[in-house]
């Protein structure tokens, strides 16, 4: 089977040195917060160019926790995409704010910036431009759109490393806010997240909010939550850090074979990548309208793939309140019944590509 992400593959490439990492902290007896936390977060926030960095427990409480520091509240407007996971959504209404979508662009899968400047209104205190699938947003253009009042927080949840121009995503909005779930360009092994800003009033605030708000030991100066990052993590991390670039290199090398093998096959789309972006394929996102049928073939042939994401959030039945039905973002729609996410990670070989290849032609070939 050619799996999608093969989490055990990079575990057993780097085995020695993961299970050093756990050795290492399971001696010190620190397992919440601590040393490893603070190395951690000074170390990725030198790899982003940033001044600040906080370690929490997801990339939905950075997201959360992100708009409780810049002050959004019930009542205010937070503009993002329909086009992403669930998590973009629901930080915005837990912190009691309404969520305004824009349509995205159909080549990039990205938020689509014509449509910005007609969501803003007096209540709008935020967006949140998604770096879709390891793609990069123009946030300096973002920035133009929707001018100074507004913050702009960059859900970087699936861009490790990336890069618009000369600058890492995490390092041009605002905030950003990054997920290290395992299947991520840099993953945790288990939930784990960060926010990263050169902002210091607003990452003390974000520091207390994570630990009950506390400024100092039983001093609790706001109301905060439990949103700490875990030493154990911190300590993967750290160490998965040093190859991410390298990880990332492969991952383009990956998606360039696929483009050469599948330029011109059928109605395949293949990503787009906007000029000045470097795209780190997080995850390779290919549109068909046969969707579907290509999927059932290449489980046939032991290629698994996923479909991301094949609802939209403005259809998901948890959210019908919202009163925004069938053709209300038609490019979001659209992408939702033809997007199809091709294996990718680091450790695919030669013969596992050409598996994959092989299969797809093979399918428009007969079909």
């Amino acid at each position: 089977m050619i799996w999608r992400c093969d989490l055990a593959a990079q575990y057993l490439a780097y085995r020695a040195e993961i299970d050093g990492a756990i050795a290492g902290v399971l001696q010190s007896g620190l397992y919440t917060l601590g040393e490893n936390v603070a190395k951690f977060e000074a170390e990725f926030a030198a790899y982003l160019g940033v001044k600040h960095a906080v370690g929490l427990n997801s990339g939905t409480d950075a997201l959360m926790l992100s708009l409780w520091a810049l002050g959004v509240r019930r009542g205010d407007e937070v503009i993002t995409t329909p086009f992403t996971a669930i998590p973009t959504y629901s930080a915005i209404t837990h912190v009691g704010a309404t969520a305004i979508f824009v349509d995205i662009d159909p080549a990039t899968f990205l938020m689509d910036l014509k449509h910005v400047a007609a969501a803003v209104t007096e209540r709008t205190r935020a967006v949140i431009p998604v770096h879709l699938f390891g793609s990069v947003v123009d946030i300096d253009a973002l920035r133009a759109v929707v001018g100074p009042r507004v913050s702009v927080i960059e859900d970087a949840a699936q861009a490790h490393g990336a890069r618009w121009r000369d600058r890492r995503c995490g390092s041009i909005g605002d905030m950003a806010c990054f997920s290290f779930y395992p299947a991520k360009n840099l993953g945790a092994y288990g939930d784990a997240g960060i926010i990263t800003t050169s902002d210091a009033q607003a990452v003390e605030r974000i520091r207390q909010l994570r630990n009950y708000g506390e400024r100092r030991k039983y001093e609790h100066v706001v109301k905060g939550v439990n949103s700490r990052l875990d030493a154990l993590q911190a300590a993967f991390l750290m160490l998965k850090l040093q190859h991410l670039d390298d990880w990332n290199a492969a991952g383009a090398r990956h998606a360039e074979t696929y483009r050469v093998e599948l330029d011109g096959v059928g109605d395949l789309t293949l990503p787009a990548v906007a000029p000045g972006a470097t795209h780190v394929y997080h995850l390779f996102v290919v549109r068909t309208q046969r969707r579907d049928a290509l999927r059932s073939h290449l489980d046939g042939r032991g290629v698994h793939t996923r479909i991301h994401y094949p609802t939209p959030i403005h259809l998901q039945e948890a959210y019908r309140e919202l009163g925004l039905g069938q053709g209300a973002f038609p490019n979001a729609e659209a992408l939702a019944r033809e997007t199809l996410s091709l294996p990718m990670y680091p450790e695919l070989t030669t013969e596992q590509l050409a598996g994959v290849t092989d299969a797809i032609k093979e399918f428009f070939a007969t079909g």
